[in-house]
This record gives structure tokens, C-alpha cells and sequence, in this order.
């Protein structure tokens, strides 16, 4: 049997190297359009500044090594231009030399690839780049050695970001420019801030909710849409990528959402025994069940040997993703799973949210830094939807666990019941995940009510009245404009301050003893609900309608 594979990298490589584990005797053909057959392209940004320190470590194979260890036939700078279905052949061109190769079986694995929108000026800008491989890393590498001192990222998810961070640490000075309302688009907004707060103390310069109108001066000026002009000595593209669907397109092959190549629960497409994986395929999103597309290396990976496994005759399925995804900034990370609470609302979900505070590991253990965990769930069933954490540690312990138990259907009933590692320098008796099924499980029971950071306002201009149970002197620190303060441990002795006929919101400082306040206040027959996130949570994301007395 003979199997070419068009693509390396996560989900091409993969496939060939299982297939070989799997048939010793079938002949594997990898045809890869670029120079690197299996390369780091999650690593590239960390090559810029120096963080990753040399070339070679990026290149994960070559094919010598995956020829000695695999048995594998892999040909780098062959593009595959063409798919002949009807005579299971496809064209290869080769140093400007076309031939055909014919296959039993056709894995197409084309990635995405960065979205150039069409700006007017874009295509006489000359120092503008995309990141997708090493020979586009290189291509910065070299437009660095001209020591530019400006750089702009013109788009604020996953790549931009860590684009800006190792160029700044690379000594230019970086400005993001992002259209949508905040960066990171795939976490919620106030999740996103806790980042943005952090590039901004770094020294990075932050613009939303504008985009770029034009490219002038062969790209040395950018001018926004709102007519502001924006110099840069170095541009990098990262708004997006899109599948790679020219090959399949020509072919025949049946596309889906965003152009992503349609295939069943065993990567078949519509034509016989071509498959295809990767970042160019739609998948099923395992929470709502409607098509999506996740370019992600670890989905990418499984999808390679699972498609490997079907064409063996090893029975096996895909069973959709739910975009785990992680990234660091500076001293910061943040880290989501599943549905934000925004896509919870796209898809007309009923859902609650929550949001809970801790430590890393047990706060009297030296060097404890602060997490913040949002969960988004089914308000009666407890299902899980989704989950963000952002923090300077332990982030991606906590958004792995969450990451589990949505795709083992655990509930928010069964987040107190995890046991998870404890000692003082590596957790809490009760970890933040325990705790957030713990804050669920409250709302869920009818113990607490919510009132979320957006939904403040709205609440007080009806009539509410905000009741702040923090002490005085974290008072002094920040406090909201208008809010009546009884610190929680006068609060018992303090009732008769309050009308039993009004409405309170309460807050403290992370949400804890705002909770145990409305404990207090609904067993007295007030009628109370809880800020979830409290006055931190507030701060970061609407800092300017706060006041702070010692400034």
C-alpha cells in the first residue's frame, strides 16, 4: 500500500510516523512545499528574542532522521499543485519540474495560513510580515539586523501577543493595534484585561476597537480608521489565518465553515480514500456539537495518528475539541477551555458564571502569587462550558484540570470531589479548581446570586444600593464611587443601618467575604446579591470608574 501524505509538521508528521508503527511494510510518501518537513512553529516567536537561542533547536526532524528511524520517503520544497481523484495520482513540482505520484490512500495535511487582508498601500510596504514558518522567522530575523526601533502588531491574539513580548524584549519599542473591543478576542473581556494591564507595565502600548485603514509610505506609516497615523519601522501581520483549501478546492473536495476542509468522524472527505487533518479541517466543537475550526498543535497531533489508525483498519473517531489554549506574557499567563461567556451567548446557551480567587499554591508559603478563575456552566445541570484563569503561576495546572473534565463530562458537582496534589509549595488543601465547583455549587443550590462586573451599573441605576464590606483602610487603596461601607465584621452589629425593603449588591475585595456577607444579610431577610469578582476583578477592567483617595 502506498500513502502520500501532503504536509508535514503536527498533523502530517504525525500521521506518517503512526502509520509507519503500524505498517512496516506499506511505502510512505511526505511531500512538503516549504524547506522544513517538521519544525517548532509554536517556538518561533521565543527564537526572536534569543529565548530560544539557536536555529537548529526549532527543527524538530529532518528527513535523514525520519528516514533512518521511520523508513520514511520525505521531500522537502515539493509542492503538491494538483489531485487527479479519477487515477488516485497527484502532481508534484519540484524545482520547477512537475511529475505524478500515484497513492492508495491521500492524507492532506495544508495547515492555515496568516490572513493578508487587502489595505490599500499593504503591497508596497516592505517591511511588513507574517508568522507562519521558519523561513518567515528568518525573514524578521534579517529586517532586525537593520536595528528598527519601532515595531506594531497588527492584531492581538495568541501570536500577536507573543510577538510583541519577545520584540520588546528584544529592545524596540511595540505597539499592538487591535479591531476588536479587547486583545485576546478568545477570552472574555475582563479576563483580557489582567494581560493588557500587564503589557502596559511592561511598556507595550495597547490600542482597541480600531483597526488599520492603509499602509502609507511603503509601510513606514500606518494609518488607523479613526485617522490617526502610527510610525513603524517593523510591521507583523497576526489577525488570523484561514485553511489552506487551494489544493482541495481544485480537487473537488466539499469545504465547510471559513472555507475548512469537510470531512467525517474518520477524517474521510467526500471523495474516497482522500483524508485530510490539521488546522485546514472543520471539526465538531465537542460542547455545542456545530462545526468549527480549532488551529491548534495538540488537536493537529491526534488528529495524525487517529487518521493513521483508520487507514490500518484501526476503528477510531474523532470526537471533536474544545480549544484548550494557553499563552504567556511577560510575568503574566492566561489560559482558556471551552466556550467564553461571550460564544456561550452566541450559541444561546443557559449559563452561569463565576468567578473565584486564590493562590498558586498555600498562600502562607512563601512567594504565592494570585490566580483568577472564571467558570461559565449550565445553571440547573452544572455542565461545564467553558473556562479561563489568568495569573503569574500555576494557570495551566488549573485550566488542564477544567480542560479534563470537560472532555470526561464532569459537572461542576464533581470539581469538589477532584483530590489533587497538596503540600504547601504546590497547592491548597482546597486548590481554586475545588473552589470554583464549591461557587457553583451555590448558585447552582440557590445559596448565592450574582451580579457580574458588566451588569453594575445597569443594577445601581435601577435602585440598588452597593454595599462595600471591606475595611477602611483597603478603602483608602480604591474605592467604587458610590457604595455604602460596613466592614463584614461590624456587619452583624450594623444591621439596623440597612432598609430590609432595599435591594443590595455587596463586594469586597476578591468575593470572598462579599459571599459570607450575603450569607449573613439573606438569613436576615435582606434581599442581597453577590459582585462576583468583587472590587479586584472591577479595578482591572473599569479602573477609571473607581476612585483612589491616595492618589
Amino acid at each position: 500500500m502506498k500513502i502520500v501524505i501532503v504536509g508535514g509538521v503536527a498533523g502530517g508528521m504525525s500521521a506518517a510516523t503512526r502509520l509507519r508503527r503500524l505498517m512496516e511494510d506499506a511505502e510512505i510518501v511526505v511531500f512538503e512545499k516549504g524547506p522544513y518537513v517538521s519544525f517548532a512553529n509554536c517556538g518561533l516567536p521565543y527564537y526572536l528574542s534569543g529565548e530560544i537561542s539557536e536555529r537548529e533547536n526549532l527543527l524538530v526532524q529532518t528527513p535523514e532522521s525520519l528516514s533512518a528511524r521511520f523508513c520514511l520517503d520525505v521531500r522537502p520544497n515539493h509542492e503538491v499543485t494538483a489531485i487527479f481523484p479519477e487515477n488516485k495520482t497527484v502532481e508534484v513540482v519540484h524545482e520547477g519540474q512537475k511529475h505524478i505520484e500515484q497513492y492508495d490512500a491521500l492524507v492532506l495535511s495544508p495547515g492555515a495560513k496568516p490572513v493578508v487582508p487587502s489595505i490599500p498601500g499593504i503591497t508596497e510596504a516592505d517591511n511588513v510580515f507574517s508568522i507562519r514558518n521558519v523561513p518567515d522567522i528568518d525573514k524578521v530575523i534579517h529586517a532586525l539586523e537593520k536595528q528598527p526601533k519601532r515595531a506594531v502588531i497588527v492584531g492581538a491574539g495568541f501570536i500577536g501577543l507573543e510577538m510583541a513580548e519577545n520584540l520588546k524584549r528584544r529592545g524596540l519599542e511595540v505597539m499592538v493595534i487591535e479591531q476588536a473591543p479587547h486583545i485576546l478576542p478568545t477570552l472574555d473581556e475582563e479576563m483580557a484585561a489582567f494581560i493588557e494591564k500587564e503589557l502596559s507595565h511592561q511598556g507595550v502600548e495597547v490600542i482597541t476597537s480600531h483597526a488599520v485603514a492603509g499602509f502609507e509610505d511603503h509601510g513606514k506609516r500606518l494609518r488607523l480608521d479613526d485617522g490617526r497615523t502610527i510610525p513603524a519601522d517593523l510591521v507583523i501581520l497576526s489577525i488570523g489565518v484561514r485553511p489552506d483549501n487551494q489544493l482541495a478546492v481544485t480537487a473537488g473536495i466539499e469545504l465547510g465553515i471559513r472555507g475548512g476542509i469537510l470531512v467525517d468522524e474518520r477524517y474521510q472527505t467526500n471523495i474516497p480514500d482522500i483524508y485530510a487533518v490539521g488546522d485546514a479541517i472543520v471539526v465538531k466543537q465537542q460542547i455545542t456539537g456545530k462545526d468549527a475550526l480549532i488551529s491548534l498543535a495538540s488537536p493537529a497531533n491526534r488528529q495524525g495518528r487517529q487518521v493513521a489508525d483508520t487507514i490500518s483498519g484501526i476503528s477510531r473517531r474523532n470526537q471533536g475539541g474544545i480549544g484548550t489554549a494557553i499563552i504567556r506574557t511577560f510575568g503574566m499567563t492566561a489560559a482558556s477551555t471551552g466556550l467564553s461567556e461571550r460564544t456561550a451567548k452566541e450559541n444561546e446557551l443557559s449559563f452561569e458564571v463565576i468567578h473565584v480567587s486564590g493562590k498558586d499554591h498555600a498562600s502562607y508559603y512563601p512567594e504565592a502569587t494570585d490566580i483568577l478563575l472564571k467558570l461559565i456552566f449550565h445553571p440547573e445541570t452544572g455542565e461545564i462550558y467553558g473556562a479561563q484563569g489568568v495569573g503569574a503561576k500555576g494557570v495551566d495546572k488549573r485550566i488542564d484540570i477544567l480542560a479534563t473534565a470537560i472532555k470526561g463530562h464532569l459537572t461542576i458537582f464533581d470539581l469538589p470531589e477532584l483530590e489533587l496534589t497538596y503540600a504547601p509549595p504546590f497547592g491548597s488543601a482546597k486548590d481554586p479548581v475545588n473552589m470554583l465547583g464549591y461557587a457553583a455549587m451555590n448558585i447552582v443550590e440557590g445559596l448565592s446570586e450574582t451580579v457580574q462586573w458588566h451588569e453594575l451599573p445597569t443594577e445601581l441605576a435601577k435602585g440598588k444600593i452597593l454595599l462595600d464590606v471591606r475595611t477602611a483602610e483597603e478603602l483608602e487603596k480604591g474605592k467604587f464611587k458610590e457604595a455604602k461601607h460596613i466592614p463584614l465584621n461590624e456587619l452583624r452589629d450594623r444591621l439596623d443601618e440597612l432598609d430590609s425593603q432595599q435591594e443590595y449588591i455587596v463586594s469586597c475585595h476578591s468575593g470572598l467575604r462579599s459571599y459570607l456577607a450575603e450569607r449573613i444579610l439573606k438569613q436576615s431577610g435582606y434581599h442581597v446579591k453577590n459582585l462576583d469578582g468583587a472590587f479586584s476583578l472591577y479595578q482591572t477592567v473599569r479602573p477609571e470608574e473607581l476612585i483612589y483617595p491616595n492618589k
